[in-house]
């Protein structure tokens, strides 16, 4: 069920949209506001399927689109963002429109309007009980979810179509007859910017063609350059002029002893002095870190906000000569694979292997994910991530940007930057030479590769902490680190070399034979991530631990962990969770109360590995010490899940990053279903879906491989083998 109030849409209605043409619209930025991120992508992939301009960077946009309906909202967007604007007047048959009954917020249900008659009480009480219905059945599909997705139901008015709404108290009930709207390409966008509700987008794609915007306008200002704007001016407090002259003695007063005289004159000062503004004392240091990345990245050319140096360096176009023209035209595209010509969006639905034709152009864009992601850009990761997943995907070796054009996910932004690396001579793109010289991303990238810490901790210790080294870290800071992120420091070099096959699979042998000490010989020992994908080298160790009987798993990995610790395997215990024996190894409820879980939610365990066996082991040295471990410390994740949904953990945890979050959106948009590591459920009743058989002993798998198939199999998906799931 699509859901009204914030422009979602299912699978179907996504494809719709890609025969809707938005190319003649200026630059589209989507508010996050309300949106689950999921929702957003799904939104972002409409705009750009249907050849809009979309950017990242709401001061370049000319039309902005979001779940809102208020202008106060619409003008609070707009500020949080530092735009310049000024009102032009309040949304009316003027400048835009009224706004319609279907966007009109709860709040203004009960507000008086002289535009709006009073509905019928018979009208309005069945009206009012369709949508409570409606409301029912969205209250009953959401809750938490480890998608950080959030549905919110409408109100009352929310269900109302225009037509619903009487146009006038008289007896006569025909419609008046309706004027003419302005087709969006001819909206006037000049130095202007136009807030509209998201259900445009929805009425476009239902109607196929893009519809006026009068009717659904929110909020319409004036832009201001910044040599324009001018800051309003603080009041100023009432204060004396003292002149030269004598001052005016008022004999009525009594006369001040020279202390009571300094007092009396201190707080007048302190009467007359401004009080701090409002904004930095009760800004957070969230806001803070966000707004020192913000002023440090706007304008480079790795970032999406590049809004201040727009004009002096305007967007590359996709220059053509005669020749290359000639050269298109006798050689035409190479046949474009299924996927492409159907259109599929996720990749879990197409084969993505782990070497592809345009390997050298894809690290170029990696390399920008990763600045976009150090830089608090979540929508730039998600988009940029999108098309290295498609650009992986094509099995040919890509010639043009037309090429590009015809992938899923990819827009004329990558489609420019694959014109500027083919041009140059070294293939290289001049946002990845920005990157690479950039102090502040190297600082960042620097705390980004510590075990423990993410992005959004690595700008915490560059703008709030003034940390610019690891020596700092040690110094100044120690204290102040998680236990993960002290160890994460102390093997820093140690955890940055790469794992070879070879010693992952031995790693692997010795976790088996201690899980089968302590249980029994059927448990099941997988090594997932990249190693089964057929990467050469790992970074970490990926391990789940199974066995038929499902009372085993429970506990398992606490006795697993002890045993290799007794014989000094494990040095370090950093994260031991019991949460799936603590919920009796179900699958994750589709309404949980468990916060920060992610996309795994099983039991696990992640330690410090280093290998026991070594020359000289036992031997002194000549300074008469034991000979010390020469073996580099190794990352290992133990997982533990029950056997009866084995199948959809090991799917999981073998996935490329992009390929599990395309799974979770498949199941979501097209099958209804929430996919975790630990199972899936109906959104819609909660209830556990058996897609491996185990309700039944005569359909109960009989490996670990044949439950990941019929994982696919149940979600209508061609099983890809492990080295088909490379997505990044």
């Amino acid at each position: 069920m699509a859901d009204s109030a914030k422009g979602t849409s299912s699978g179907d209605d996504e494809i719709k949209a890609m025969g809707l043409d938005l190319s003649n619209l200026p630059a589209i930025y989507v508010l996050p506001t309300h949106l689950s991120l999921d929702d957003l992508h799904g939104i972002e992939h409409q705009l750009t399927g249907s050849g809009a301009s979309l950017t990242y960077d709401i001061r370049e946009a000319s039309l902005i689109l979001g779940s809102i309906s208020k202008p106060r909202r619409a003008k609070f967007e707009l500020q949080a963002a530092k735009v310049l604007f000024e009102d032009i007047g309040p949304p009316g048959p003027s400048n835009g429109g009224a706004k319609p009954e279907s966007i009109v917020d709860e709040a203004e249900v009960d507000a008086p309007s002289r535009k709006r008659p009073r509905l019928e009480e018979s009208e309005t009480q069945s009206t009012t009980d369709d949508a409570a219905s409606i409301g029912h059945h969205d209250s009953s599909t959401t809750g938490s979810d480890t998608d950080s997705e959030t549905d919110a139901g409408a109100g009352p008015l929310s269900q109302l179509s225009v037509s619903q709404v009487p146009t006038s108290p008289t007896v006569d009930s025909s419609p008046p007859p309706e004027e003419p709207l302005l087709p969006p390409i001819q909206a006037n966008f000049e130095n202007r910017i136009k807030v509209i509700n998201l259900a445009w987008l929805e009425d476009s794609i239902r109607l196929g063609a893009p519809q006026g915007f009068e009717t659904y306008l929110v909020y319409e200002a004036q832009v201001l350059s910044p040599k324009t704007a001018s800051p309003t001016p603080e009041p100023l407090a009432a204060t004396t002029i003292q002149t030269n002259s004598s001052p005016k003695v008022d004999k009525s007063q009594p006369k001040l002893s020279p202390v009571q005289n300094i007092l009396e004159r201190a707080k007048a000062d302190a009467k007359s002095k401004p009080k701090p503004r409002a904004y930095f004392s009760k800004a957070s240091k969230r806001d803070r870190i966000s707004d020192a990345a913000k002023r440090d990245f706007t304008g480079r050319s790795f970032s999406s906000t590049t809004s201040q140096n727009a004009h002096s360096h305007p967007p590359h176009l996709l220059h053509q000569t005669t020749s290359e023209h000639e050269e298109g035209i006798s050689n035409p595209l190479p046949p474009m694979p299924d996927w492409v010509i159907q259109n599929k969006i996720y990749s879990c639905q197409r084969a993505t292997p782990l070497t592809s034709p345009n390997d050298s152009f894809i690290a170029q864009l990696k390399e920008i994910k990763l600045a976009r992601l150090l830089t608090n850009d979540e929508i730039g990761v998600r988009a940029y991530s999108t098309s290295i997943a498609s650009l992986a995907a094509y099995p040919y070796a890509i010639q043009s940007a037309s090429e590009i054009l015809a992938l899923p996910g990819c827009d004329h932004k990558i489609a420019r930057l694959f014109h500027e690396w083919q041009i140059s001579p070294d293939h290289r793109i001049s946002a990845v030479r920005d990157i690479e010289n950039d102090s502040t991303l190297k600082c960042l990238r620097l705390f980004y590769d510590i075990w423990g810490v993410g992005a959004t901790t690595a700008r915490e210790f560059y703008y709030d902490k003034q940390w610019r080294d690891l020596d700092d870290l040690v110094e100044f800071g120690w204290n102040k680190l998680t236990r993960v992120q002290q160890i994460g420091v102390k093997y820093y070099e140690e955890f940055l070399l790469k794992i070879p096959r070879a010693e992952v699979e031995h790693i692997a042998n010795i976790v088996k034979r201690h899980a089968r000490k302590v249980v029994d010989e059927r448990i099941e020992c997988i090594i997932v991530g990249g190693y089964r994908r057929g990467k050469p080298e790992s970074g970490d160790v990926d391990l789940i631990l199974s066995h038929p009987d499902q009372s085993a798993t429970a506990g398992l990995v606490d006795k697993a962990v002890r045993s290799l610790e007794e014989e000094g395997w494990i040095t370090h215990t950093l994260i031991l969770n019991l949460t799936n024996t603590k919920r009796g190894q179900e699958t994750l409820p589709y309404i949980s109360n468990t916060k920060g879980a992610g996309f795994d939610t099983l039991d696990k365990a992640l330690v410090v590995w280093q290998d026991q066996m070594y020359p000289g082991k036992g031997r002194i040295d000549e300074h008469g010490k034991p000979m010390k471990n020469p073996n580099p410390h190794r990352r290992v994740d133990i997982i533990i899940s029950p056997w009866r949904t084995v199948g959809c953990a090991v799917a999981g945890w073998t996935s490329g990053t992009t390929f599990q979050r395309d799974l979770r959106r498949y199941a979501k948009k097209v099958k209804g279903w929430k996919f975790d590591s630990s199972g899936v459920r109906e959104r819609g009743t909660g209830k556990w879906v058996d897609l491996e058989g185990w309700t039944d002993p005569q359909t109960r798998c009989k490996d670990w491989k044949e439950a990941e198939r019929k994982v696919f199999e149940g979600m209508e998906l061609e099983f890809r083998e492990p080295w088909d799931r490379c997505t990044g």
